[in-house]
């Protein structure tokens, strides 16, 4: 079994920045892609940014140029460095991980943490 454990949300004025952190931990072989998505009230879970493990990213349009994506293999650990936030980007950031146990892989989720952007 495999944790994933999100960190770093909380409350900023627009324009500000916040550092997401996913930390996962268990019966982990290797880490393949990772990826942050969100979800706003009311509204359905969307993608926000996903990391290869040899370091390739691809960003949702609407954080392109504002946020960046990362990761620590070492640490088993992905970041997001979310800046310029804006009122819209509030949601409940969701870690995503592709886990190898062993011979088989399975996807992950964290548990969330709450960002709220006021204007």
């Amino acid at each position: 079994q495999v944790r994933l454990v999100e960190s770093g949300g909380g409350l900023v004025q627009a324009g500000g920045s916040l550092r997401l952190s996913c930390a996962a931990s268990g019966n982990i072989f290797v880490i393949n892609a990772m990826g942050w998505y969100r979800q706003a009230p009311g509204k359905q879970r969307d993608f926000v940014a996903h990391i290869t493990r040899s370091g390739s990213t691809n960003y949702a349009d609407s954080v392109k140029g504002r946020f960046t994506i990362s990761r620590d293999n070492a640490k088993n650990t992905v970041y997001l460095q979310m800046n310029s936030l804006k009122p819209e980007d509030t949601a409940v950031y969701y870690c995503n991980a592709d886990v190898r146990e062993g011979l088989l892989s399975s996807n992950y989720w964290g548990q969330g943490t709450q960002v709220t952007v006021s204007s």
